[in-house]
């Protein structure tokens, strides 16, 4: 009974979501109550439990997400992202250009969501394309690859930060493990696929874009801009590999493991940023802060979306569902890995929205870390994975892809969706190959 109870309420989610066109952190709230009724969680507990588990979840990640904002809208706004691409365009040549756009897209991805990501460097593929003299897919495919392997896999993007901490991961080994699936998945999905779909053509809708191009002595230099960027990547890694490496008894373990606190090392970037993005460039402090104001402005409905999946997972947790369906698992012989994709992947293909799969497969799946004592960061990432998969026509991202490079449905369904897809097999094959050698 607990299954199915939980079953009317994935969808519910998604005809609230789909069919009624509500809100996400709205469906999410009534769903979460729905599912607590329903599971016999009084109702006295009902809104004490939907409290906690959205103050739980937005608790670790306000401060991520937000800084993480700030710090993508510095670079765009300073010109620290159009450095980044032309410097690699030239380093690389105009024949290898889709290698350049997808390290290009690695690199500013990191600090930006995709949607920001995605319409921040368009204007640059299509100079790029233009410069260069190759087909429009040719450097789009590559960046949209490397954009959406950043945001499935590498946090601090909100998704895969999100899920580290409905399953208790840590976002350090995290941030390591997305690498090394990342890396391929980038590479194959981007400049590899792109071979197998270069007689499709794509059309410049100059109608749809009108970014400023900055010059020269306007933009940072190279250095500062990929130091600037990848400060948070660093330093997180760093704390990763110290707590793999190091006992807590050395004396550098406290201080690096401190400074690649998420909180801390974009607490430091964003410190960093205001400098080499804002002042050194010539604005007043005054003008930075509003920067990074409207930076947070865009970003507060996915701060709701990720409290409202935080406070499902509470109820289902509080509720016994959790228990119920870990114990479950435990006894069916079935991977952990693949169920949490499995279950990421329905809910994308049904409901559109990744983070809304991430969030919604996270607070299903918790329970089964305790239980089966997988690792929570290859929960993270087989999770990310399964909510990364084919792009339905009700993800904005499919609309975005299809708008911007000017193709049919049908030639859309055999870029991106086809690029999703291969990103979200590739990761779930590299989350198994990993769970070979990590405990």
């Amino acid at each position: 009974m607990p299954l199915i109870i939980l079953a009317i309420g994935i969808i519910i989610l998604f005809f609230l979501i789909v069919k009624m066109k509500l809100n996400s952190f709205l469906a999410l709230l009534l769903v979460a109550g729905f599912v607590g009724l329903a599971e016999g969680l009084p109702l006295v507990k009902i809104i004490p439990t939907i409290e906690k588990g959205l103050g739980g979840t937005l608790g670790g990640l306000a401060i991520v997400i937000s800084f993480g904002a700030i710090l993508g809208k510095l670079m765009a706004e300073s010109g620290g992202a159009q450095r980044i691409a032309m410097t690699l365009i030239r380093v690389f040549g105009a024949k290898n250009v889709k290698w350049a756009v997808c390290l290009t897209g690695f690199i500013v991805g990191i600090a930006l969501f995709y949607e920001i990501g995605f319409v921040l460097l368009i204007p640059i593929v299509f100079t790029i394309a233009a410069a260069a003299g190759v087909p429009l897919l040719e450097a789009g495919i590559p960046m949209a690859a490397a954009l959406s392997v950043t945001h499935g896999f590498l946090p601090p993007h909100p998704g895969p930060t999100a899920i580290s901490v409905i399953y208790n991961a840590d976002i350090g080994k995290t941030l390591v493990y997305g690498f090394i699936i990342a890396v391929p998945a980038a590479i194959i999905a981007g400049p590899l696929f792109y071979k197998t779909i270069h007689h499709i053509k794509a059309e410049m809708p100059e109608h749809l874009f009108q970014s400023k191009v900055f010059q020269d002595e306007e933009m940072p230099s190279f250095t500062v801009s990929i130091i600037t960027a990848l400060i948070p990547v660093v330093l997180m890694a760093i704390s990763a590999i110290t707590k793999m490496t190091l006992s807590p008894a050395a004396t550098l373990y406290p201080i690096l493991t401190f400074l690649g606190t998420p909180d801390i090392a974009l607490t430091i970037s964003i410190a960093v940023a205001i400098y080499t993005f804002g002042l050194q460039r010539g604005k007043t402090m005054k003008e930075v802060m509003t920067i990074a104001q409207d930076a947070i402005l865009a970003i507060a409905m996915i701060l709701l979306i990720v409290g409202g999946g935080g406070a499902l997972k509470q109820i289902l947790i509080d509720s016994g569902v959790g228990t119920y369906i870990g114990n479950i698992a435990a006894h069916s012989g079935l991977s952990p890995l693949l169920l949490a994709w499995v279950v990421a992947a329905v809910i994308r293909i049904a409901c559109g929205s990744a983070t809304v799969a991430a969030l919604t497969a996270g607070g299903i799946a918790a329970p089964i870390v305790a239980v089966t004592g997988v690792s929570p960061e290859l929960m993270v990432l087989a999770t990310g994975a399964g909510s990364l998969i084919f792009s339905p026509p009700n993800d904005p991202g499919f609309w975005l892809f299809k708008e911007f490079f000017g193709l049919t449905v049908k030639n859309t369904v055999r870029t991106w969706c086809v690029l999703e897809t291969l990103i979200s097999i590739i990761g779930l094959i590299g989350v198994l190959i990993l769970s070979i050698f990590v405990a």
